[in-house]
């Protein structure tokens, strides 16, 4: 199928078009740790020696995906540095069924399972294949009026697959590179870049000119759909892999279930979506999500300052990664797998609660200034941990909720030396 042509007139063209990418790449991550963290965990949960072995693997492969969709939302950020413009960790909250993005594509939490992983292999498919999306995915939004070339501001474009929009974007900064030059369009600076060195990720490209813009696009369609006809090893590739066998154990033993009863739950009405969405009545589900919402809001104020700082030292742009991930890693995930086992409450008996990566509000930046935004990192980090040692107080309190408080402190401690104490909370 031939997808309509991406326009690029101008530098702000392609700052909308990573501005997108940017929310894509997000909530596309944000899907597939949701599944992840819905899978069971062992065989007390009633799976086989032999299913659970075959769980993990599943939990590691979409973990697996996932940190490359991480990486991908870091090339996006170089890229949009590069050319001047400030990277975005803000996006809408889920569900996104029709409208927000191009009329096929469509973004909602689901539990591992066949329909979940239909949806992905719609997302992930290279370009020009057809496949259907999962059942329920219909678009209901109108196509995006094409753009032309003689509009003087930005707008949103159709695209049906990433790979297109990802091209589409290469293309753009080699028109702009033609019309206005090399080094007119890439006047970021190298010093904004988030390096190999720094994050540890060997793929990630550090973007100055349009070689390494090239590459750093080229990366994110290989992990996608795969190199032109070769899509085995790209995510696509994986989990056709993965859902190849889920089908076939399913078909050998109806009685198979790796996966939670799981439902996306929030703990209040979304501020942007007014469609009604499920809330959690659970006081003790309700405070882990909550706890679990702050922890997911500092990871993305803290990478918001990584890509957006000043004058900081190489040491504190390493402690500000250091922060990013503890969070992720040793609050965040534990904290969103023991909500998979918590139940939702009324009406939703049965069901029990998955995160659904809350955003609370239009997420904005720091002033520019390196004292005022650590000391607000770290009171709100601090606060963080207060709220984790209350939680772990309580002698019921799961294992996780005492492994979030022990690294919460810990990594408050770490952004408090960098804050002078005049500025700290009292």
């Amino acid at each position: 199928m031939l997808e309509p042509r991406v326009v690029v007139a101008h530098r702000e063209d392609v700052w909308w078009l990573l501005s997108e990418a940017a929310q894509l790449e997000h909530m596309i991550m944000c899907q597939y740790l949701f599944a992840a963290f819905s899978l069971k965990q062992s065989t007390d949960e009633g799976l086989t020696a032999e299913y659970a072995e075959v769980v993990d693997r599943w939990r590691e492969t979409l973990n697996s995906i996932a940190v490359q969709e991480m990486l991908h939302l870091a090339l996006v950020a170089n890229l949009s540095t590069a050319i001047g413009a400030a990277p975005t960790f803000g996006r809408p909250n889920f569900p996104q069924r029709s409208g927000y993005f191009p009329s096929p594509i469509q973004l909602d939490l689901l539990p591992f399972g066949e329909q979940a992983l239909q949806h992905f292999l719609y997302l992930e498919r290279p370009e020009g294949m057809e496949r259907q999306d999962a059942q329920d995915f219909v678009p209901t939004a109108p196509p995006r009026e094409a753009l032309a070339t003689a509009e003087t501001m930005p707008r949103g474009q159709e695209y049906a697959t990433i790979g297109h929009l990802y091209r589409g974007i290469g293309d753009g900064l080699q028109t702009l590179v033609a019309r206005l030059g090399e080094q007119a369009v890439f006047v970021g600076s190298p010093r904004a870049q988030a390096t190999p060195e720094l994050f540890h990720w060997p793929e990630l490209v550090a973007v100055t000119d349009l070689a390494s813009a090239s590459a750093a696009v080229a990366e994110i369609i290989e992990q996608g759909e795969g190199a032109r006809g070769d899509w085995r090893h790209a995510h696509y590739g994986r989990f056709l892999a993965l859902y190849e066998e889920y089908r076939e154990l399913r078909a050998r033993d109806a009685s198979f279930e790796p996966t939670r009863t799981v439902l996306a739950a929030y703990t209040r009405q979304p501020f942007d979506n007014p469609a009604p969405v499920p809330i959690i009545a659970e006081p003790r589900t309700r405070e882990v999500a909550e706890l679990a919402a702050l922890a997911y809001e500092l990871v993305l104020q803290t990478l918001t300052r990584f890509f957006t700082h000043t004058d900081e030292t190489d040491q504190q742009l390493g402690t500000l990664i250091r922060v990013a991930v503890g969070l992720m890693a040793g609050v965040l995930s534990p904290l969103a797998t023991e909500l998979t086992r918590l139940p939702v409450g009324a009406p939703h008996a049965g069901c029990t609660a998955g995160f659904a990566f809350e955003m609370f509000y239009t997420l904005g930046n720091f002033v520019p200034w390196r004292e005022s935004a650590w000391a607000l990192l770290h009171e709100r980090t601090a606060l963080l941990a207060d709220r984790c040692t209350t939680a772990a107080a309580d002698p019921h309190a799961a294992e996780a909720v005492r492994q979030a408080q022990h690294r919460a402190t810990a990594l408050a401690a770490l952004l408090a030396a960098h804050v002078p104490a005049a500025v700290r909370p009292a």
